[in-house]
């Protein structure tokens, strides 16, 4: 039975349909309501028993999450992938209809996704859902910001389309995915650990300091790749929530293609926008915690005064400066870091804010920045071309920018490290290290432990 909410509403998508008669053109409709909060993981549950695609987001100070249900639209792009990617967003928000009053962060139309570290390098058979860049505006999508819980689904409209009908099938999708699942968090144990080629990692690490020596590269950045299975399949809703327990001062992200899921919890904020307002992150230089808290505070003064340490971080601020201020007034960057605590590591940290000029977006933001010295190098095109031609990873989405743009000019982007590529059964686990020409190949294979550990942990290792 349909109520008068719902009536409302299949009078309004009529109406849009109406209008779309003489564009002869599809639109998408777009609706916002204010719930209560649901059980999260019942939601994401209860999507993946039903074969919808899932997204996840949830930013590291908490004021913003968003789960994603279902494809109303998905827009791909292979080559010049974040101005296609924008054009597309750009002309799909012209032609849509959106009823959203409240206009938070994270509501009315949202496109959850991210893109590829390199398309020029050729993919592989593990990353063989991804393309170069992906944005998926969810069926149902559920927004927590500002301690309030919102609702938005979205429809992809055709001519032939029928307003009541819709709704029928609607009400039943909101029903059934803001119902009680009896969620059980369900652990996963590791039967094995593979390590993929860790001795030619170490000789390609050694190789990239000699090429150091003899050419104008100051830093390249070397992936590795280690692979796991399990004694059953992953789920999905129970490593979101050991995640959002153990790394709560992380972004922490899903994103489902096809049954594949890319998963993260990274503490690397790429770029955030809020109307004009910019703000971004300088991240790089790693230690470990310490055992005891005298520990954690001589592990921190020596990262701090770490020479490698903080010329790596230089390099990545340096650069960050030099993209935003290209399309920003008001750049505010400290002039020296501080360090930020996380649960397992600890970083150098410097925030930067900014305000952004007219007509720059969020894309030109993140095409400037990607990739950071922190997980590319410096000069960029000299370390890309030695990642292309040397690594032999296939990063996929990882180290890349991965997260969210609304229709209220809002988003926000993170870099996708300390992520893993679930598949089943199986899920393979990335990291890396900042490589300069004193680096040591054991020392910076070490250091790639330490940046697996919050994964591994929740994997099960």
């Amino acid at each position: 039975m349909i109520g008068i909410e719902e009536k409302q509403l299949a009078i309004l998508v009529d109406k849009a349909i109406n209008e779309m008669l003489s564009e002869d053109q599809a639109k998408l409709f777009s609706y916002t309501k204010k719930i209560n909060h649901p059980n999260i993981y019942s939601f994401l549950q209860l999507a993946g028993d039903r074969k919808l695609t899932r997204s996840f987001w949830s930013s590291n100070s908490n004021d913003v999450t968003i789960l994603g249900a279902g494809q109303a639209v998905t827009i791909q792009a292979e080559g010049q992938r974040f101005r296609s990617i924008e054009n597309d967003w750009n002309e799909l928000l012209k032609r849509a209809t959106i009823h959203n009053p409240f206009e938070k962060q994270g509501t009315g139309i949202v496109g959850l996704g991210g893109f590829a570290f390199d398309p020029k390098k050729e993919s592989t058979h593990l990353w063989r859902n991804f393309p170069a860049g992906q944005l998926t505006i969810p069926q149902v999508m559920v927004t927590i910001v500002d301690n309030q819980c919102y609702l938005t689904f979205n429809m992809y409209l055709h001519t032939n389309d029928h307003g009541f009908q819709l709704m029928e099938e609607y009400k039943e999708l909101e029903s059934y995915l803001l119902g009680e699942s009896n969620f059980l968090k369900q652990d996963i144990n590791m039967i094995e650990k593979k390590e993929v080629n860790p001795q030619q990692w170490m000789h390609t690490v050694q190789k990239a300091t000699e090429e150091m020596k003899t050419s104008i590269t100051n830093k390249i950045v070397l992936a590795r790749e280690i692979r796991l299975r399990f004694d059953k399949r992953a789920d999905i809703p129970s490593i979101i929530r050991k995640l959002l327990e153990t790394q709560s001062n992380s972004y922490i992200f899903a994103y489902e293609i096809d049954g594949d899921c890319f998963v993260g919890a990274t503490p690397e904020r790429l770029v955030k926008v809020e109307g004009n307002k910019l703000f971004s992150t300088c991240l790089a230089g790693t230690a470990p915690r310490g055992k005891t808290t005298k520990e954690d505070q001589k592990i921190a003064e020596d990262l701090f005064t770490d020479p490698k340490n903080r010329k790596e971080h230089d390099y990545v601020v340096q650069m960050i400066r030099k993209a935003v201020e290209r399309y920003c007034t008001n750049v505010d960057i400290p002039s020296e870091p501080q360090v930020y605590i996380y649960k397992t590591l600890q970083h150098l940290y410097t925030p930067v804010t900014a305000k952004l000029m007219n007509s720059n977006s969020i894309f030109s933001i993140i095409e400037e920045l990607h990739p950071t010295p922190a997980l590319g190098g410096t000069p960029r095109e000299e370390s890309m071309s030695f990642i292309r031609n040397n690594e032999r990873l296939d990063r996929g989405w990882y180290g890349a920018p991965i997260g969210w743009l609304d229709s209220n000019n809002n988003g926000e982007f993170a870099v996708a490290i300390r992520s893993a590529m679930i598949q089943g059964t199986e899920a393979s686990l990335f990291a890396g290290c900042g490589i300069v020409s004193d680096s040591d190949p054991v020392s910076e294979y070490e250091e790639t432990n330490i940046k697996l550990m919050p994964m591994l942990s929740v994997l099960g290792g």
